[in-house]
């Protein structure tokens, strides 16, 4: 992570994730005091394109949160527990809407060369991704796999070094519309920095996309969105002022 502002403004990080016995993510200490009021205050929902085991890795500070969302949208967890209705629905969905995983994983091993390809995993048993050398990926590849993928029921996200390929009914928007119904929210929050959050910002009532990310590279928009100049960091700290300013004007509930 490299901070934008001189060395002498830095702000004071706490570490929220380690891997691999090392630091990983990190926000700042206002930004945890922040989270943890909103957490107090309205029914906050982490939502992530991680695995569960992924996001288990993951230590948010302030009360912990009843419900998350995890692979996407393919799970919901439910006091840390996935929940077997939702997952039972989604694979329905999945199966008729859309070719196997297997298939899709098959086109992508056939078609990627070993020399710019550096891992292919699957996640939760729902969607593929594949980590790649960005500087030696061709140009139109991912273009090409994405058009190979749509009318077969996929979608195709590139962030950083990472091309995911997901079945189009796995949806983070899907998945927080369901937790909305059984908490009974009425109005809806979010935010989000990668092509695969775009469907849950356009979902929510109101969403904010923060200055880096794929969003922000592609110069992605919508009318409910608020661009922010914030990177990194300091934008999970905009962001979290903006949710509960929200939250405070009109009862919110994600």
């Amino acid at each position: 992570m490299q901070l934008t502002m001189p060395d002498e403004q830095a702000p004071r990080l706490l570490c929220v994730e380690v891997y691999g016995r090392a630091p990983l993510c990190y926000m700042t200490e206002t930004a945890a005091a922040l989270l943890g009021e909103l957490a107090r205050t309205t029914v906050f929902v982490p939502t992530t394109t991680r695995t569960r085991e992924q996001y288990g890795r993951i230590h948010l500070p302030g009360p912990a949160s009843r419900y998350a969302i995890c692979a996407n949208g393919g799970h919901i967890l439910v006091d840390g527990v996935s929940d077997p209705d939702w997952q039972a629905r989604v694979a329905r969905r999945i199966a008729d809407e859309c070719v196997s995983l297997d298939q899709v994983r098959s086109h992508v091993l056939a078609t990627a060369d070993p020399a710019w390809l550096l891992k292919e995993r699957v996640a939760e048993d729902l969607f593929t991704y594949v980590v790649v050398d960005r500087a030696a990926l061709p140009d139109g590849w991912v273009k090409e796999l994405a058009a190979w993928a749509d009318p077969r029921g996929w979608t195709v996200s590139l962030q950083g070094r990472k091309i995911y390929a997901v079945p189009k009914p796995l949806t983070k928007s899907a998945a927080m519309a369901e937790v909305a119904r059984r908490t009974g929210a009425t109005r809806t929050l979010a935010a989000g920095d990668s092509l695969l959050d775009a469907d849950l910002l356009v979902a929510a009532d109101r969403a904010w996309r923060p200055g880096h990310g794929e969003l922000a590279d592609s110069g992605w928009g919508a009318p409910n969105t608020e661009v922010l100049r914030e990177r990194g960091v300091a934008a999970g700290e905009e962001i979290l002022r903006r949710f509960l300013r929200a939250a405070e004007a009109r009862p919110a509930g994600l």
